[in-house]
């Protein structure tokens, strides 16, 4: 896991550079849900938007059972790179070939969310807001960059729902001569099929499902604790409470 997720940095290890000496980055707060129903949603798109060149292979396709699907879900529904329910959800795209068309190959996204974490406090905001800033670019490769990923080299797979948009930036003095491009925002240009709210929506649903897959047990871990918090406190009263009869004489 150590390994895997210093992967997922380290692909894109140069525009984080360059995000660094930038200016502050803004990220949008992630309206993330464990909700067996937005994480069923996220399932899906995960399968058919990213599925295709990032794999989850630290997932096993059963363990959406913990998301309320049962087998037979799973399997008419969500497995197209796999056969047995028990797999990784591994993708079918070469890393060699990846590399070459993209000039990097695609991380694994089972832990991606932690690893954005690492580096910008919320891997969830970083995600969220990612996946909501892609733009029309002609200069680039694959005819789209992001605002909060320049120079990206992965192109907007969710462009048929979000539909098409592009940025305008402004020229501002840094106060030392030298010109910064300043974001002042997007200009939709050609509809998806969802508007603004269903896919913002949908977006989050997709990174509450990544969220998720990096530690798929931390719901029940966060009820246990809660369990073993609640039986501790009650095992300090009760010590008070024999603590306050077995003394009551002495005094």
């Amino acid at each position: 896991m150590k390994f895997l997720r210093t992967l997922a940095v380290a692909a894109f290890a140069a525009p984080l550079v360059a995000l660094a000496s930038g200016p502050e980055l803004h990220l949008d707060k992630a309206p993330v849900s464990f909700e067996n129903k937005s994480l069923q949603n996220g399932a899906k798109l995960f399968v058919n938007y990213c599925l295709s060149c990032h794999g989850a292979s630290y997932l096993r396709y059963n363990r959406l059972r913990d998301i309320g699907l049962t087998e037979d879900q799973i399997r008419d529904n969500l497995m197209f790179t796999a056969e047995k329910v028990g797999e990784p959800m591994k993708v079918a795209i070469q890393r060699d070939e990846a590399k070459q068309w993209f000039g990097v190959a695609p991380p694994d996204l089972t832990v991606i969310a932690r690893a954005r974490a690492s580096e910008f406090g919320s891997g969830a905001d970083w995600l969220y807001t990612y996946l909501r800033s892609f733009y029309r670019d002609d200069k680039r490769p694959t005819g789209w960059n992001n605002t909060v990923f320049e120079n990206v080299g992965m192109p907007h797979v969710l462009w048929e729902l979000q539909g098409q948009q592009v940025a305008h930036f402004a020229e501002q003095d840094d106060g030392h001569g030298n010109k910064t491009k300043h974001f002042e925002g997007f200009e939709v240009v050609k509809p998806g099929s969802l508007n603004k709210e269903q896919y913002d929506q949908n977006v989050a649903d997709l990174v509450s499902f990544i969220v998720w897959m990096g530690e798929p047990a931390q719901q029940t871990r966060k009820q246990i604790g809660l369990v073993v918090i609640g039986v501790l406190l009650l095992l300090a009263a009760l010590t008070y409470l024999l603590k306050k009869a077995y003394w009551k004489d002495v005094h």
